[in-house]
This record gives structure tokens, C-alpha cells and sequence, in this order.
């Protein structure tokens, strides 16, 4: 640990990070200057991260990686250790390592939550730092096109009031991924509210160039809306319910449908798959009235109709996991070449 100079401010700042390299450091720098107090939680990286952390930033916890790991758990850790440091902090900013800040956020969104003590989470506009890398940056950038005023659920970054925050016992450290929906729905059962507000929040690296990294993004949001229909799927939050059934309709149950059927239809079945890209053009209307080009709208139907395989993949995953009585490990996308895993529990 490193040494802070104590101040009184009531904003504090937690941000994760594992392997994230030069994205960290710009995460850092886009935090540097500020007079909050700042901790880093690393989950075990292996490029230097750890002591490029300590050369810029004053507090940094090491995440215990005995138990197993979940971004929800190290958000957790590193909100424990804030308010060790300053346990009069009100408001907490999550921060992933590949996300930078913009300047005037943090000001922004602390006013907002002053001025309404009915509002729990504040967030703003997340954008893709290079969408014109990869298609499948671009798509990053389309999906976090989020609407304005009072939502549902945030993402992972997010300002937090801390007395809310603590009301629920924060994130679930179990969730692999979707953790932040189901932190907002906890909140949300309690009476407050979750808002995004029109204002820049971040720059994101999402870093992702590769199909193969797509799918197993998709994978994982597969898992997560399984993951928290189970949670919450009852009324009246019905939480992810209506995504998750898609998934199953489009993903698995359509496609065995017009397989089984072809035999008994010598092939006439298979003029079920145009669906799909009726499904696509739906979503390709949807995509245009929120003012996006031809373009963008054509790539976000098509790519949202193709990710219902992997989410469908994920899914089966999260149900396989709880039969067997298993718990799946972190899916992740950055590194494409570590694999989905299953271990006891």
C-alpha cells in the first residue's frame, strides 16, 4: 500500500483492472489530478500492472485469487478498502481498467445525486474509443446508445450512493457476468432510483477484433441473462425473463425445430429461416429510430440476431453449471485464447 495524503472529500473512486496494460495506465491518467480518494483492485495481472498502479495512484489491493474471481467481487473489495481509508465518503465511482473518464464527469454526476437523494446510481454516455477498428467495436459503441432519464439498470461504470449501495450488500460475488442489472433490481425493490443522465461518462477499449472474441462476449451475456432470469425472473421484476426466452426461441428451439422438421417436410421447413432475417430487419428499423445510419442499424440487426447462437451457448452453460451442481468460471473475451471452464464447487 502507498502512502495518501487524508482529505475530506465525499467521492471516492474504485477501479479493476487485470492485464489491461496500456488501457490501465490510461484509466489511470484520465483520474490523475483528482483530489478523491482512489483504489485500485487488481485481480492477479501479469504485466506489470500492479506496480505501474503504484506509480500512479496511492492505494492499490491485490485480489485474493484463492477464491474465485468475479468483477463483481472485486468491486466489492476495493469499495471494503475505500471506506477503511474514509468512511465518510456518500458517493462511490466504479471504473473498469480499460475506461477512461472524461473530465467534468465526476462533478456532473455528484451533483446529480445530491440534488435528487432519491436516486441511487448515476450514469452517462459510454463510448468506444476506436469504433472504426472492428466491426465489432463499432457494435460496442451502437449497444451502449443507452435511452436518457430513469432505467432499469446501469453498467459497470457507474456513480453509486454509498448509503444505498450498502442497504443492498452491494454486488453479488457469485455473478460471472450481469452483475450490475442485478445490483440495480436489489436497489430498485428497496425504492430507488437508477438514472442516466446526458452527459459523456467514459471512453471504453473494448479491444475486440477477433469473431472469436464476439462470440465468447456473447457467451457470456448468455450465461448472464440465464443467470439472472433465475434470480429475479419472477413477478414483478420478470428480470430478463422476456431476453431470455428470445435467446432460447431464436438460439436453440427454432433451429432444432426446422432440423427435426425437414425430414418430414423433405426441406420445406427450411423456409423457416427466413425469419431470421426478418427478425434482423425488425431490429434494423428499431436501430434507425434511434437515429443511427443505414449502416450502423444493418450491422446492429445482423450481428444482434447472430449473437442469439453463442447467447444460446451461454445459456446452456448456466444451466448445465446448476445441474451438475458447478460453477462455470469467468468467460472472458480480451484474451482469446483462454477457454470456458468448469470447476467445483
Amino acid at each position: 500500500m502507498g502512502n495518501m495524503k487524508p482529505h475530506n472529500k465525499d467521492l471516492g473512486i474504485v477501479v479493476i483492472g487485470r492485464n489491461e496494460g496500456e488501457r490501465l495506465h490510461k484509466c489511470l491518467l484520465s483520474l490523475s489530478g483528482q483530489e478523491n480518494t482512489i483504489v485500485y483492485v487488481d485481480s492477479g495481472s501479469t504485466d506489470g500492472s500492479v506496480k505501474m498502479a503504484q506509480s500512479l495512484l496511492a492505494q492499490v489491493v491485490e485480489l485474493d485469487l484463492s477464491i474465485p474471481f468475479t468483477a463483481a467481487r472485486a468491486r466489492n473489495v476495493g469499495f471494503e478498502h475505500l471506506l477503511k481509508i474514509n468512511p465518510h465518503i456518500k458517493y462511490v465511482q466504479f471504473v473498469d481498467g480499460d475506461c477512461e473518464i472524461v473530465p467534468g464527469w465526476l462533478e456532473l454526476a455528484r451533483k446529480e445525486l445530491d440534488n435528487h437523494p432519491n436516486r441511487a446510481v448515476i450514469c452517462g454516455r459510454l463510448r468506444e474509443r476506436f469504433p472504426e477498428r472492428s466491426i465489432y467495436n463499432l457494435l460496442c459503441d451502437l449497444e451502449w446508445r443507452g435511452t436518457l432519464g430513469e432505467i432499469k439498470a446501469c453498467g459497470g461504470l457507474a456513480m453509486m450512493r454509498v448509503e444505498a449501495f450498502q442497504q443492498v450488500n452491494g454486488f453479488n460475488p457469485q455473478l460471472i457476468a450481469g452483475e450490475e442489472p442485478e445490483l440495480c433490481v436489489r436497489l430498485r425493490q428497496k425504492g430507488w432510483k437508477i438514472w442516466r443522465i446526458n452527459g459523456d461518462m467514459a471512453l471504453h477499449d473494448a479491444e475486440i477484433t477477433q469473431f472469436n472474441q464476439w462470440w465468447r462476449r456473447n457467451i457470456r451475456g448468455g450465461h448472464a441473462y440465464a443467470e439472472g432470469a433465475w434470480l429475479h425472473g419472477k413477478p414483478p421484476e420478470y428480470h430478463w425473463v422476456k431476453e431470455s426466452l428470445s435467446i432460447k426461441l431464436w438460439g436453440g428451439l427454432l433451429p432444432l425445430m426446422i432440423a427435426i422438421l425437414a425430414w418430414f417436410t423433405r426441406g420445406w421447413s427450411l423456409i423457416l429461416l427466413f425469419c431470421y432475417p426478418l427478425l434482423a430487419y425488425r431490429i434494423y428499423q428499431g436501430k434507425k429510430s434511434e437515429n443511427c445510419n443505414d449502416k450502423e442499424a444493418f450491422l446492429y440487426g445482423l450481428f444482434v440476431v447472430l449473437g442469439k447462437f453463442p447467447q444460446f451457448q451461454g445459456q446452456l452453460s448456466f444451466y448445465l453449471s446448476r445441474f451438475f451442481g458447478k460453477r462455470v468460471a469467468l468467460i472472458e473475451y480480451k484474451s482469446i485464447n483462454q477457454s470456458v471452464s468448469n470447476q467445483e464447487n
